[in-house]
């Protein structure tokens, strides 16, 4: 059997690799973040760790990487690694799936809150001097619609149900949510609009594969009600944000909460960063203290597990992209 080598691709001085010192003694392992050096060391690596935002450097180290039999991604997302290479090389494929939803689950919930209780105006009222009394909402009673029911998804219904809301679900496989108590209802994919037509917040937790570009685009924006807000912790693809930039100018729904956009960085002068019905961060709700270490106790886990010759954990379907 050949040697075991891990090859691990991003800054050697990463404060999170850090964590590579739990692995058993004796491991040979190699951190780099050139790709000369990368592609070498792929060709006697049995195992390869992908740190964040290096999509590049893993495709150089699998040019040629005969020995290969596990990739593990520190992110949940794994479009950017899906190159040809990757698809077609024998090597399972593992990811950071479920360590980012309790984050997002709250970023949901916070983009909620601003506009339940008027953040915005309240804090425009404070920095005006004025005194602004108004009447505010309630989640209880209100309905959440989730767009792409995975680990984001339920860990959202999860503190959704906790306000007392009421939560529907969209899934292309809604059979697997039938029996699930977090939700009321659950929809397939085709009743999508029935399910946001409902709705007084909608999510989108879906993840970046074809099936889930467009999701919500002009006709959903129609269906909704127009004191609904979009909030989107999934990938930018999902909302057609060309329609959803219309529906906020246009006064049509109430706001938007997005992490997530098509170009990111956002690029300057992009019109959401005008529209003062839209709160929104620059893709970092899951960035969260110690959530990289973290990412790195499903990586250690996971390696333990390949060792031992036991079935790893988040296995990735890659020609379903999730």
């Amino acid at each position: 059997m050949t040697a075991h080598h891990l090859l691990v691709l991003g800054k050697p001085s990463e404060s999170h690799f850090g964590l590579l010192s739990r692995l058993p003694a004796g491991t040979s392992v190699r951190v780099t973040n050139d790709p000369a050096e990368a592609q070498a060391e792929g060709r006697r690596a049995t195992a390869m760790l992908c740190d964040m935002g290096r999509g590049a450097l893993l495709e150089a180290a699998m040019r040629d990487a005969p020995a290969l039999r596990w990739v593990h991604c520190l992110s949940a997302g794994v479009e950017t690694v899906l190159f040809p290479a990757m698809l077609a090389h024998p090597a399972v494929l593992t990811n950071g799936r479920g360590m980012y939803k309790r984050a997002l689950a709250e970023f949901v919930m916070a983009g909620c809150l601003y506009f339940a209780k008027d953040i915005g105006r309240l804090r425009a009222s404070q920095a005006a001097g004025r005194w602004d009394g108004f009447f505010m909402q309630e989640l209880a009673g209100r309905t959440l619609a989730i767009v792409g029911y995975g680990e984001i998804g339920r860990a959202t219904a999860t503190l959704a149900r906790a306000f007392g809301m009421r939560v529907l679900a969209c899934r292309r496989r809604p059979e697997l949510s039938r029996d699930d108590p977090l939700v009321d209802q659950v929809y397939a994919d085709s009743e999508r609009r029935e399910m946001i037509a409902q709705a007084d917040y909608v999510c989108a937790a879906a993840p970046n594969v074809p099936g889930a570009v467009g999701l919500i685009g002009a006709a959903e924006f129609a269906a909704m009600k127009p004191g609904a807000v979009v909030i989107n912790v999934g990938r930018g693809p999902t909302i057609v944000e060309s329609e959803l930039v219309a529906a906020l100018q246009s006064r049509r729904i109430r706001g938007a909460v997005l992490d997530v956009f098509d170009v990111e960085p956002l690029p300057q002068g992009h019109p959401l960063y005008a529209l003062d019905n839209v709160l929104m961060s620059a893709h970092c709700a899951d960035r969260v203290e110690g959530w990289l270490e973290t990412a790195m106790t499903v990586f250690l886990d996971n390696h333990a597990r390949f060792l031992a010759g036991e079935p790893l954990l988040n296995i990735v379907d890659k020609q379903a992209g999730y």
